[in-house]
């Protein structure tokens, strides 16, 4: 085909063709809201135009230091200004932010910083003991450390590198002429999985993924002009589900909370009229179990964000009660964070309870930012039936699924295989269009040749008053092939035995799904409050 008349004449050029990137909401805030605090911190108020600043500061010192780009900048940080300044600051110098996961062991943080071969890490005392083995254990990265003393909160630990953070800024420029991206397909971040088999792989996100995804969080949290976001969230994880450079949209304001502690969530929901914040359902455990003298009376509605396996109804009702809206979103750091929300439809509100929680436990449908989202048979690479029954891998397709795994060529073929990204979750399609989590590939549970959801028996075991969490793994079976195990940790203060766990689910479960082997224990969790399932199954296979 020739060109038409619309190709001839009218090419791309810098008047009317820009790379996305994140970094422009910020400097928007910046000029748009100067004196609006941008970040909170214990006795600190950063206003917009001093976060701009500080991250221009940042960025040139990281290239006077010789960070171009590509290079990868490693930071250990917990939720601190410095780690909202180094998302901005890193990428302005097209530099790769890599946000390591300060709960991992040193033998992890050392393959990360060797695999990106990391040039500067920023490392905040309080992880120095892990951080010092970690660099003793790097077999090619030798980075430049720099320390970060936490002003507001005292930790302890040790300086480990020849500088600290506030003196490498002062060796930056707040006017610093920040770099835009060569290509929006640029490299911004780099996410290291949780490496539940093997090494973690590292996830690469884009410049035009970040954008697109931070806008696609304002949309699907309704947020207004200056939202109040609380991190209960670690930074590190997906980049805080991209929200660390949503808030920059609509000038919002960040209340960092270095520790995931109830009185303390209480107080800053109160005091700072916090409108959003996410987290794991753990989130909302530490919320509701909170002393009642710490417990405070909201003025406002606050929306909470949570993935993972969806809320009781029980949950649920008790966060209404205390004044939250819980909304249930699902994703991958493959894509970004979350990329599929439970988008509610009023008309579910007058539903009988079970029917309406059967709609809460569904993940729901794609962001507006992503393009398609479906469940498909990974053989044929076809749609399964929009049942709710025909289980198939839920896969992901858009602008806002990582680049690839970094250095690993064969992982991210596998990935991308059939031109979608494969998410290793198991589920079915709704005939409305709603998805439905049935298990992760690897934790279907096969009992005598029957297939059986872990989740279908985790949702009726956290339906029981007693259970605070619940996990089910495959146990080895001699003549069944593989039975049912049940880790179940208990509310605090209440109790229950095996046999009340037993006919429990025998009163809701076809027989052959009943755990044969109840376990009354604490469940690991990562610091996102995943649960560490991989630790469960070696244990059920060692029984």
């Amino acid at each position: 085909m020739g060109a038409s008349a619309y190709d001839i004449d009218l090419g791309k050029n810098p008047a009317n063709y820009q790379p996305l990137t994140p970094i422009h909401f910020l400097e928007r805030s910046a000029k748009v809201y100067p004196a609006h605090t941008a970040i909170i911190h214990g006795n600190q108020r950063i206003s917009y135009a001093d976060f701009y600043a500080r991250s221009r500061r940042l960025a040139g010192a990281l290239a006077r230091a010789g960070i171009k780009r590509g290079d990868t900048v490693a930071v250990m940080l917990a939720n601190s200004p410095a780690m909202l300044e180094c998302h901005y600051g890193v990428p302005m110098t097209r530099g790769v932010l890599n946000t390591l996961n300060t709960r991992l062991d040193a033998a992890i943080i050392a393959f990360s910083l060797d695999h990106a071969d990391a040039k500067i890490l920023i490392t905040d005392k309080e992880f120095s003991k892990t951080v010092k083995e970690a660099l003793s254990l790097t077999t090619k990265a030798k980075p430049m450390v720099i320390d970060y003393e936490d002003p507001e909160f005292a930790v302890e630990g040790e300086r480990l590198g020849g500088i600290d953070y506030e003196t490498f800024l002062e060796s930056g420029d707040a006017e610093f002429a920040w770099l835009m991206p060569e290509d929006e397909w640029d490299a911004i971040s780099l996410n290291y999985t949780s490496g539940t088999t093997g090494n973690p792989k590292g996830v690469v996100y884009h410049h035009r993924g970040a954008y697109l995804l931070a806008q696609g969080n304002v949309l699907t949290a309704s947020m207004q002009k200056h939202p109040v976001y609380l991190w209960t969230l670690p930074m590190f994880h997906c980049n805080g589900w991209c929200f660390t450079w949503s808030m920059s949209v609509v000038g919002g304001t960040h209340v960092c909370l270095r520790w995931v502690r109830p009185k303390a969530i209480w107080q800053a929901l109160a005091e700072h009229r916090v409108t959003h914040l996410c987290g794991a359902p753990i989130v909302m455990s530490t919320i509701l179990g909170a002393d009642a003298g710490d417990k405070r009376k909201l003025e406002q509605r606050v929306e909470f964000f949570t993935a993972a396996a969806p809320p009781p109804e029980a949950v649920l009702a008790a966060m209404a009660d205390s004044g939250f809206n819980v909304t249930h979103l699902y994703g991958l750091t493959e894509s970004y964070g979350p990329a599929v929300v439970n988008d509610w439809k009023s008309e579910w509100d007058n539903l009988p309870g079970p029917e309406r929680a059967g709609k809460k436990a569904r993940q729901g449908v794609r962001y507006a930012a992503l393009e398609d989202l479906n469940v498909m048979d990974p053989e044929t690479m076809q749609p399964v039936p929009a049942d709710g029954q025909t289980i198939g891998e839920v896969m992901f397709r858009g602008n806002v699924v990582m680049k690839g795994y970094l250095a690993n060529k064969a992982a991210t073929q596998e990935a991308f295989a059939g031109g979608w990204f494969h998410s290793g979750d198991l589920g079915v399609m709704h005939e409305d269009g709603y998805i439905q989590i049935k298990d992760r590939s690897k934790d279907i549970i096969i009992s005598g040749g029957e297939n059986i959801s872990s989740i279908e028996v985790e949702d009726r075991l956290y339906k029981h008053p007693a259970v605070q969490a619940a996990a089910v793994v495959a146990r080895p079976d001699e003549k069944w092939g593989e039975t049912p195990c049940a880790f179940v940790e208990l509310k605090a203060g209440a109790t229950a035995t095996v046999e009340e766990i037993l006919l429990w689910c025998r009163e809701g479960l076809a027989g052959y799904k009943v755990p044969r082997t109840i376990l009354f224990e604490e469940i690991p969790k990562t610091s996102t409050g995943k649960i560490q399932k991989f630790k469960l199954r070696d244990r059920a296979k060692a029984m």
